[in-house]
């Protein structure tokens, strides 16, 4: 957990943000997390590294890590979404419906699907995410 925290560190340094108290408790908490977090759970969560730390700021503090491309959204199957640490430029999960627990997919074959829908549609495509629900393999075998 420490190299990654060390990675993201950098990563904000590197895109001129300071890499305060609060922050360092929103990342932790999203570090030690089994599966995507609400804003108000990572609150909660990150008040264990930072006492003081406000759903306010939680909020713009994850605006800020979805535009650096630190955290994805996760849309869960409940209709809500949660937050969860991303690998840069990778933005396709599998998310379990049961426990939420999510899987980046790595590798991307949309290539000719979007050129398509770009021609059929006159869009500029600019971005896409794809996100897959199912039953996790630890649940399926909780079921048998």
């Amino acid at each position: 957990m420490s190299e990654r925290f060390d990675t993201l560190a950098q990563h904000f340094r590197e895109n001129g943000h300071k890499l305060t108290q609060p922050r360092q408790a929103i990342l932790h908490a999203l570090l030690v997390a089994p599966k995507p977090l609400s804003p108000a759970e990572i609150q909660e969560q990150g008040q264990v590294f930072y006492a003081d730390l406000g759903l306010v700021t939680v909020y713009r503090t994850l605006e800020l890590m979805e535009e650096m491309g630190v955290v994805r959204t996760v849309h869960l199957a409940d209709g809500c979404h949660g937050y969860a640490l991303a690998t840069p430029g990778h933005t396709h999960h599998v998310v379990c419906e049961r426990c939420h627990a999510v899987v980046e997919i790595f590798g991307c074959e949309l290539g000719e699907f979007l050129q398509s829908v770009a021609e059929r549609t006159g869009y500029q495509i600019t971005g896409h995410w794809l996100e897959i629900a199912g039953i996790c393999a630890n649940c399926q075998q909780m079921e048998k």
